[in-house]
Parts: structure tokens; C-alpha cells; sequence
């Protein structure tokens, strides 16, 4: 796991040598064994290194034979061995056994068609000199980061954003777009970020820069397979392969690796499927709130395991002191508190391992949400007349906020396109007004979060609801938020977390699963529990979905209400956008227990506070240390 920037100048402009530094130091955390530059004319790259696979051989940037093509790669090829030995068969000679040159000779092979090659997870940036040529390709999934900008030169790209904040050439300008939407999501849809001039590359996607122009398209596109017959247990001796085949190719690494373990299905099935291949350490992460801690229940299953556990508890104070570092970390305000969970046990494994196996990803691909659960829980309002179900949403809009059944009422009495814009929804579109501090023209200008969603549901036309959810999150709370804060709270300690339930082969199979076998109306994840009976505990094999509880609910009210008002009263005058007086009523209210409104407040104070750091540049931020082995190569 790596961090890379890149710079493509028009003109011939040359690179500044000093600025690729400033960018690449920037992200140091991202890879504090080694630094790579390279300079060529007008196109500049600089890497930072986390050695993994060929710790000796693998530096970057790396170049062909010739040094005219060249490649910084951010991320873990899992089917290397297999794609080296097909190109060996057609004659390219390698130089060292890392994936690294695999990409390399695979584009010297197949050209951009390179990505459709690919198991793992990955970023990476090539240098085609002869074609004169800047390609650039994300993972399928989205587990690993691209962002880019254009400049008054030319391009910029990075594994992080700050890197390109680091260059000196890139306004802080917030999106105003990107804020109305993160209000919604708690995350800003790519390709948009919340810097104005800053851009994601997509999921899935590869970006060519020819004659100075940039252009973007797809090479995969996640799809479900609604038909199949094979027999249930068929389908669960399937899961089981596919999943510990998955489990076996993320295990490529030169460096010790673990697992972190929570008290559910997902982590306990990596585990136990790892720990039969080697001996596993395991890493825990709770809360000191009664009620709002797994750990008891992740120590009950390492012991079952046999695993090396190791755990925390963290307290209220600990959080709020670390925050302004996570924030810093996560480049863009992502207001799910439970990546602070992340960024702690991170923090734990990362003294004892460099590589790290998560369970991301098993919800979206097998069901396991919850909330997948509604279509069962308001079947009645199928067979209501048209006219009854919308009395049903006109009596919800009359019940007071908090009031038990309004949820389910407005629920019901819309269908999923309107209700469901995949696993947050923080503030609907009448709240944002209240929120904006802004004239109702302007409203206008803003496209509402069903914008965001529509073309996704226009593309799952004929599948079934839960699998429409999926379909949602896949390509929206998956790379938006889930695997984002994976990326980024892991690489703040140097740790690489794996993600094998995020796999290709995985999704392939998980696509043909019908929907009978992933969701009830009293469970989720029907098959995958079933397949790994014989992995995990008797109780983990049962056990409903928790999700990661955080008690940011009891915190705000106590601990941090001082804190988040005195956060929302400094704002005033840095954001004048947002209504003050709104969201302080708002957070009294919380305290006085006249309804819950934790989310809602942490996705306005997060922004606040990431904000004050990055736009107005008034919180400190982390120091970056500037002891690293630095290599220049000029070409």
C-alpha cells in the first residue's frame, strides 16, 4: 500500500521537482519505507512506499527497459503470479517479482485494456512517453482512491487530496453542490469531492490524457444475475470456495499479517477461514458505554478460534482529542462515526502487523443490511389503493418529528426510487432548506439527492427491490463511505487493510444469488451464514447485524455538548451559510431528549470542523515528518 502523485504539464511545460516532493511528503503516512521521483520534461511522478511484496525490488516509480514507459501504483495485484507467468509465456522478462512490474508489462501487453486483467485493489498512474500519453485506472469497487485536477498548466493526480493542496496550485474552494448532497448521503457522491476543482476518478474506470485532453470511460460495470437454478445447497458449497479461494490470494505479502474481528458474521468468517491457513492476531475496538462495545463478544470468538487477540476501549475523551487527525486523514468531511472504530483499531494492529484483513464489502454483495428487510416489513402497502397510500404519507407529514410509526407511514406510502437513496440518509430535502442559510432562489441551482440515484435505479430496471438496494449501495455507500474510510483511517497508521469480500470472482458469484437466499423478513445474509456454520461460533452463525455502534447519541448530550456548541458558534462567521440559531436548537433538543438528532448533528459538525481545517486553514493539522529517504531519477 502506497501513496503516488503525478503531474502532466501542456506545453512542455517542465515540473517542478520541489513541488512533487512537497506533494508526495504530503502523504507519508501512506508509505514511510521509501520515496520515488521521477522527472520527465513535463510529466512528473513521486511515490511513497509501504513495502509489501519484493520489499528489496519493488521501489517506484518504475520504469521498462527503455524508460519509456514508467508506472506508479498504489494497492495489491492478488492475481499477479498467475498474470507473470502468462507473460512470460509471451516473452516479456522480468526484473523483480512484484506486482508492480506485472501492471507495467501487462500495459507493454494489452495497453489500456490492462485494467480487465485485474484482481485486487488499485490505483496507479502510467507514463507512455512514446505515445506521449498520461492512463490512469481505479479498482472495480473503489477500495483504492484517485483524485484529480486540472490546473492553468495542465494535470494533477493523487492517491489523497492533500497532495494536490500541497502543490500550491489548487483553490480551496468548497462545492456547493457537493455540500447539498453530503447533507443527504453524509458523503459526497464521486465523481464529485467537496473541493470545487478536485474530482474522483469513478469506480470501475480508466482516464486517458491525450493531446492535453482528459477523458474518462468505464471497463467494468457491476451487475446482478437474477435467474438461477442451482439448489440451495449447492449455492452454499459455493460460497464457501469462493470465499476461501479469496481468502488464500489476499494473503500475498512479504510482512506479517492479521485480522480485525468485531462480534459478527462478517469479520468472524475472514477469521476463521484465515486462521485455518496460518496463525491469525486479531484486533478489537469498543467503547467504554455500556452497550456500545463488541468486545466481549469479538473475545468470546478468538478464544473459539484460537487466535492472538489484542483490544481497546476508547472513551469519549480519546475520540474528540483524535477527531481533528481523522479528519485531517479523511481528506473530505465523511460523517460516519464508526470510522473513528477503524482509525483506533488501526492504530492497535499496526504496532504488531503491517497487513490487516477486513470484513467490507459482505453487506453489499450478500445482504446484509438491515434495511434490506423493509420490502418484507411494508409488503401490506402493495395491495393498498393509490389514494390510501398517499393518505398514509399526508398523516406522517402531520405527526411530530420522533413520533413512533411516522417513519414507517412516509415509508410506505412512497416507492423505493423516492424513499431509499441507499444506507444514510441524513437530512431530507425540506430540512437542507431549514439548514442553508441561503435565499430560496438559490435553491434552484442545487440538484436534489434523487439525482445522484435515478440513473443508478434507470440500470436496475427489472431487478427485485432488495436487489435494487444492493445495486444502490454498490455504487453509492460502498465507495462513498464504507471502503473510503477503510482507505483512509488504515493508511493513517501505515496499515494496509485487505478487503476479500470486495473481490470480482466474490461479486461474480454473489450477483447469482437469489434473493430468497439473502433476505427474510427476520435475517439477512441467509447464505453466507450458512455457508461458514462450520467457521465461526454457534452464537456468530445466528447473531443479527449490529453495525458498528458508536455513542455519539449519549456523547453530545454529556461529554461533548460544550465541545459542539462552541464548535457551531465559531463557524459563524467562516460558514455564514449555514443557519446557526437552527442547529443549535438542534443540538438542545437532542439534550433535552426531545428526539434523537446524534446524526444529523455529527454530519454538520464534522463539516464544521473539517471546514476550519482545510478551507479556512484556521485548526492545526497534523506535522508531517520530513525524515525519509528521498531518490531522484531525471530522465
Amino acid at each position: 500500500m502506497c501513496g503516488f502523485v503525478a503531474v502532466y504539464n501542456r506545453n512542455r511545460v517542465p515540473v517542478n521537482a520541489d513541488m512533487i516532493h512537497a506533494m508526495t511528503n504530503t502523504v507519508i503516512h501512506r508509505g514511510p519505507d521509501d520515496e520515488g521521483i521521477r522527472i520527465d520534461e513535463h510529466v512528473g511522478l513521486g511515490f511513497r512506499r509501504l513495502s509489501i511484496l519484493d520489499i528489496k525490488n519493488g521501489a517506484q516509480p518504475l520504469g521498462n527497459a527503455n524508460q519509456d514507459i514508467c508506472v506508479v501504483f498504489n494497492g495489491e495485484i492478488y492475481n499477479y503470479r498467475e498474470l507473470r507467468e502468462w507473460l512470460i509465456g509471451k516473452g516479456h522478462i522480468f526484473q523483480t517479482d512484484c506486482d508492480t512490474e506485472v501492471l507495467l508489462r501487462l500495459y507493454e501487453e494489452t495497453g489500456e485494456d490492462c485494467p480487465t486483467y485485474l484482481r485486487g485493489m488499485f490505483g496507479f498512474v502510467i507514463w507512455d512517453k512514446k505515445r506521449d500519453v498520461l492512463f490512469a485506472a481505479r479498482d472495480q469497487f473503489g477500495i483504492k482512491p484517485v483524485y484529480y485536477s486540472e490546473t492553468s498548466n495542465g494535470f494533477m493526480f493523487a492517491s489523497e487530496i492533500k497532495s494536490l493542496l500541497a502543490s500550491g496550485k489548487i483553490d480551496r474552494e468548497v462545492d456547493g453542490q457537493s455540500f447539498y448532497h453530503y447533507l443527504t448521503f453524509q458523503y459526497v457522491p464521486e465523481p464529485a469531492t467537496m473541493f470545487m476543482s478536485i474530482s474522483k476518478l469513478k469506480a470501475g474506470h480508466t482516464l486517458t490524457i491525450k493531446d492535453g485532453s482528459l477523458t474518462t470511460k468505464p471497463y467494468y460495470e457491476a451487475r446482478f444475475l437474477t435467474e438461477d437454478t442451482r439448489s440451495y445447497s449447492d449455492l452454499v458449497e459455493e460460497t464457501r470456495f469462493v470465499l476461501e479461494d479469496s481468502v488464500r490470494l489476499h494473503r500475498n505479502s512479504d510482512v506479517s499479517r492479521g485480522a480485525f474481528l468485531s462480534g459478527g458474521i462478517d469479520s468472524s468468517s475472514l477469521v476463521g477461514m484465515l486462521q485455518r491457513l496460518e496463525p491469525t492476531r486479531t484486533f478489537s475496538v469498543g467503547f467504554d458505554v455500556p452497550g456500545y462495545s463488541e468486545l466481549e463478544l469479538a473475545r468470546k470468538t478468538a478464544k473459539y478460534l484460537g487466535t492472538e487477540h489484542f483490544e481497546i476501549a476508547v472513551d469519549a475523551h480519546t475520540y474528540l482529542e483524535a477527531l481533528p487527525n481523522m479528519i485531517w486523514h479523511m481528506d473530505e468531511p465523511v460523517a460516519d462515526p464508526s470510522a473513528a472504530g477503524i482509525y483506533f483499531v488501526s492504530q492497535l494492529a499496526s504496532k504488531y502487523v503491517k497487513v490487516v484483513f477486513s470484513g467490507e464489502g459482505a453487506d453489499e454483495f450478500f445482504g446484509g443490511y438491515n434495511i434490506y428487510r423493509e420490502p418484507h416489513s411494508l409488503r401490506m402497502f402493495e395491495h393498498m389503493p393509490i389514494g390510501m397510500r398517499k393518505f398514509a404519507g399526508v398523516l406522517s407529514n402531520m405527526m411530530p418529528s420522533g413520533m413512533k410509526g411516522k417513519s414507517f407511514l412516509d415509508r410506505g406510502s412512497r416507492p423505493l426510487e423516492e424513499r431509499f437513496y441507499g444506507n444514510a440518509k441524513i437530512f431530507s430535502e425540506d430540512e437542507k432548506r431549514k439548514i442553508l442559510n441561503i435565499p430560496n432562489s438559490e435553491y434552484l441551482n442545487f440538484k436534489p439527492a434523487r439525482d445522484i440515484t435515478v440513473p443508478l435505479y434507470g440500470s436496475a430496471n427489472f431487478y427485485d427491490d432488495v436487489t435494487k438496494m444492493q445495486h444502490i449501495d454498490i455504487h453509492t455507500w460502498l465507495r462513498g463511505n464504507i471502503l473510503m474510510k477503510a482507505d483512509k483511517m488504515s493508511m493513517a497508521h501505515s496499515l494496509e487493510l485487505r478487503v476479500p469480500f470486495v473481490d470480482t470472482k466474490v461479486f461474480q458469484f454473489a450477483a447469482t444469488i437469489p434473493t430468497k437466499y439473502k433476505v427474510s423478513s427476520d435475517t439477512t445474509k441467509m447464505l453466507l451464514r450458512e455457508a461458514m456454520k462450520d467457521v465461526v461460533p454457534p452464537d456468530v452463525h445466528s447473531r443479527k447485524k449490529l453495525g458498528f455502534p458508536v455513542p455519539i447519541r449519549v456523547w453530545l448530550k454529556n461529554e461533548w455538548y460544550d465541545w459542539a456548541r462552541g464548535l457551531i458558534h465559531e463557524t459563524d462567521s467562516s460558514i455564514p451559510w449555514i443557519n446557526k440559531s437552527y442547529v443549535l436548537q438542534m443540538l438542545d433538543d437532542h439534550r433535552t431528549g426531545k428526539y434523537d438528532a446524534s446524526r444529523k448533528l455529527w454530519t454538520l459538525l464534522v463539516f464544521m470542523l473539517w471546514h476550519q481545517m482545510y478551507i479556512s486553514q484556521i485548526h492545526p493539522i497534523p506535522s508531517i515528518s520530513s525524515h525519509s529517504h528521498r531518490q531522484l531519477v531525471s530522465v
